[in-house]
């Protein structure tokens, strides 16, 4: 059996990836060594351990992490390929994403001004809503707001109540990759429902607010802070006082659309101007 195993010298040797990488892989679970010297410390792989390197470092090229190729890598052949497929086309509706915030901001600071992004106006009734919000940075953010959604859902039901509107999420601090914000995610119901543990009830109060119309191309962090800005600055320039914190609101096709299909507004309330 000795004589089957190869020093991470030799791994590194057959697969171009380094020491380095090597033990990084083999820490975070990903490629364990076959054995350790207890004395020295020496690593040793098997050479089956060769092939699964390989596939490791293949889907490194694509940018995929380390948890993600662990799983890609633990699933079957088929299921394996799917897993690469949707990783894939997540990652291109992201450089979508991105690709529009860049439109954006290059329009902005070069003092054109921007029609990316159309915004209008609109009166919303006070409404009684669950909500449930943690702290997150905008890497966490995708995770939350479905643990948020599914925790809300799965509270209406237990209690006989269904939604009265489309789940939104309200941002009381800026989200963005540098900083965390408070987010809370409200689910209208006009059924009586009580609040419970992470789960709070309120009375979002009527408002008018400012909002511009997302199509599903548009989902992802870069696209939506442009929207964001957008909605911002039209309140500036035509002199409105914000009324509340910003929000985004999701309809219920925001899984299933195509990427022209409306699926989300970005919205601020406010407070009109004095004679507008």
């Amino acid at each position: 059996m000795q004589e089957d195993l190869i020093t991470i010298g030799e791994l590194a040797a057959r697969t171009r990836l380094s020491p380095k990488a090597l033990r990084l892989y083999g820490d975070r679970g990903l490629l364990p060594p076959a054995r350790v010297d207890p004395r020295t410390g020496f690593r040793r792989y098997g050479l089956a351990q060769v092939e699964r390197a390989r596939r490791i470092a293949l889907l490194r090229a694509t940018g995929m992490p380390l948890a993600r190729i662990a799983v890609v890598l633990d699933a079957s052949g088929e299921v394996s390929a799917g897993l690469v497929e949707a990783y894939w086309q997540e990652q291109e509706r992201a450089h979508a994403s991105r690709r529009d915030a860049v439109d954006y901001a290059r329009d902005v600071l070069s003092g054109r001004g921007s029609t990316m992004y159309e915004i209008a106006e609109r009166d919303v009734p006070a409404q009684k809503v669950l909500f449930t919000r943690r702290h997150v940075t905008a890497a966490d953010l995708p995770g939350f707001l479905a643990q948020a959604g599914e925790l809300l859902f799965s509270h209406l039901r237990q209690a006989g109540a269904c939604l009265s509107g489309p789940v939104f999420a309200v941002y009381h601090g800026l989200v963005s990759e540098d900083s965390e914000g408070l987010v809370e995610v409200c689910a209208p119901t006009l059924n009586a429902v009580e609040p419970a543990e992470r789960i709070g009830l309120r009375i979002e109060p009527a408002h008018r607010e400012a909002y511009t119309a997302l199509t599903k191309r548009h989902e992802g962090y870069p696209a939506m802070a442009g929207a964001h800005d957008a909605v911002g600055a039209w309140l500036a320039e035509h002199g409105h006082a914000r009324g509340g914190p910003n929000r985004e609101v999701y309809y219920p096709n925001w899984a299933t659309a195509e990427p022209g299909e409306h699926v989300a507004d970005v919205a601020v309330p406010f407070r009109p101007r004095s004679g507008a």
